[in-house]
């Protein structure tokens, strides 16, 4: 059986309302806020079916009032549907081009890690173009107290359960890893203000390591996003730069988990 003339006018009607609903939601996530003119404009309709649109996606949470201005705003239902989404995106996934971009563009090897327990578990790893690469560091699992991703998802956490996994004196891996529990929490402190971490061979003798943080649509950090390499070419003169494309990398891969977008 075959829709009839009305059917069919009926779903174009409706597939139309879908649009221009969705186009709705858009202008209002550009611009932040707009009153019922600046969206019929927007959507070129009239005034009146604007409203109709608007009444809809209000009722549904999707959009709230500014009562005191009359302006409309994405509202709270959005949030519930951005979790939904981003919960179904795995960083597993979306890291891979975004650590392969790393690992070009420093030419060191790049990783990916997050929170296990009390370590960092690498499971994203990209080699990096120079002649002498780091060693494979993937699916291992690392101290958060002598890494630069460890100390990323460190600053993340809240203080107790921090203050938790310093409590006591940490292994010593090198003669330059921190271990007293006050001087990594000041450590951590400085990580959490600048918003990337290095470390200086605080794992091994001669490796160096920066890293960023990656975040989830709300905002919590849910990894880091690094690379590590020989002293001699990631000295003090490169870290600099280096934490400027980890934290550049890190963006990218937390727009792709939802952050910000």
């Amino acid at each position: 059986m075959t829709d009839g003339p009305d059917d069919r006018r009926a779903l174009a009607g409706s597939v139309q309302s879908v649009d221009r609903a969705v186009t709705l939601l858009e202008v209002l996530a550009r611009s932040g806020g707009a009153g019922v003119t600046e969206i019929a404009d927007e959507l070129g309709v009239h005034k009146s079916t604007a409203s109709r649109l608007i009444g809809v996606l209000e009722s549904r949470g999707l959009v709230d009032q500014e009562k005191e201005r009359g302006k409309y705003f994405l509202g709270a239902g959005i949030l519930r549907l951005a979790g939904a989404a981003a919960m179904r995106l795995d960083i597993s996934q979306e890291s891979a081009p975004v650590c392969r971009w790393l690992a070009d563009e420093t030419g060191e090897t790049a990783n990916v890690a997050v929170l296990d327990g009390d370590a960092a578990v690498n499971i994203m790893q990209a080699r990096g173009t120079a002649e002498i690469s780091a060693y494979n560091w993937l699916g291992r699992r690392t101290p958060l107290h002598a890494t630069a991703s460890g100390k990323v998802l460190l600053a993340a956490l809240p203080t107790a359960v921090r203050d938790g996994l310093l409590t006591g004196e940490r292994e010593r891996y090198t003669p330059r890893t921190v271990t007293v529990p006050a001087d990594l929490r000041a450590q951590v402190d400085e990580v959490a203000a600048a918003g990337f971490a290095v470390t200086r061979e605080e794992l091994e003798d001669g490796l160096n390591a920066v890293a960023a943080p990656v975040r989830r649509y709300d905002g919590t950090v849910i990894g880091a996003i690094g690379v590590s390499g020989p002293v001699y070419r990631m000295g003090e003169e490169r870290l600099s730069a280096l934490a400027e494309n980890c934290t550049a990398a890190g963006d990218e891969l937390s727009r792709r988990m939802g952050y910000g977008s």
